[in-house]
């Protein structure tokens, strides 16, 4: 079985640290860069390539409402002309600054409320799925598994890769855990990797009740922040290599070529 581990990286702010991305680039296959909307700039973006070169991870963008304020978490109910724009406009941003260094943009995960909202919204779903066609229909499209995103995108015959999280705790619907609950987050990196095992294993999201919900898993998300992100990573790369999983950049991946 193959599986991507990828993580949010070059999301420079007065909100998150970016000190993580070079140790976490040494065990992610892909990673999802800020196009400066949420976070990131032109310097940060140069430096998160350049470390992704050197290490085989893919790049993709990651667009979000132009919110920097807020981190793209707050949630905006803007026009589809509007969610178009922004989201070609960021993926032309990396595209540009990854160009100069040899490397291309290989997929697109919306971030934040924009991709909140994109898993619950089938037409926000589409228009963000339509928005990524424009620019480049071999683009993969990496997104929650079971969302909106994942229907739309592959009603559109795109390239899509869905993806868990690590890190997070799930509701018996299959959503995340709001992060506004104390039991949003898992910090403990050995409970972690039990809990990204198993569900690969048995290809169904475990929810915190103990409910299992069927599901495709072709990815992992990781989170970059926090104390324990980097042990995090490492000991779930280690776990998902011990249970006979290969791992491969999301562009390197069978189904994808």
């Amino acid at each position: 079985m193959e599986i991507n581990i990828n993580c949010d990286l070059g999301e420079s702010s007065k909100l998150h640290s970016t000190e993580n991305d070079p140790l976490l680039l040494k065990i992610v296959n892909s990673a999802n860069i800020a196009c400066g909307y949420h976070a990131g700039d032109k310097p940060t973006m140069e430096k998160t390539i350049e470390i992704s070169k050197k290490n085989n991870v893919s790049i993709g963008a990651h667009p979000s409402f132009k919110d920097p304020e807020n981190f793209g978490r707050k949630r905006l109910n803007l026009p589809p002309s509007e969610i178009t724009k922004l989201v070609i406009n960021q993926i032309k941003i990396l595209s540009d600054v990854a160009n100069k260094t040899g490397m291309k943009v290989t997929h697109v995960k919306p971030h934040g409320a924009l991709n909140n909202m994109a898993c619950e919204n089938y037409d926000l779903a589409k228009v963000i799925s339509e928005s990524i066609i424009q620019v480049n229909k071999e683009l993969i499209f990496l997104v929650p598994t079971g969302s909106q995103m994942e229907k739309a995108g592959k009603k559109l015959g795109m390239k899509v890769a869905v993806e868990i999280f690590a890190d997070r705790n799930y509701e018996d619907d299959g959503n995340l855990v709001s992060r506004s609950k104390d039991n949003a987050l898992i910090v403990d990196p050995e409970i972690a990797k039990k809990h990204v095992i198993k569900m690969v294993q048995n290809q169904a999201i475990n929810c915190y009740s103990g409910k299992q919900v069927p599901c495709e898993i072709d990815a992992i998300c990781v989170h970059g922040d926090g104390s324990s992100a980097v042990n995090t990573a490492k000991q779930i790369k280690e776990g998902l290599i011990k249970s006979g999983v290969t791992l491969k950049p999301l562009n390197k991946m069978k189904k994808f070529m």
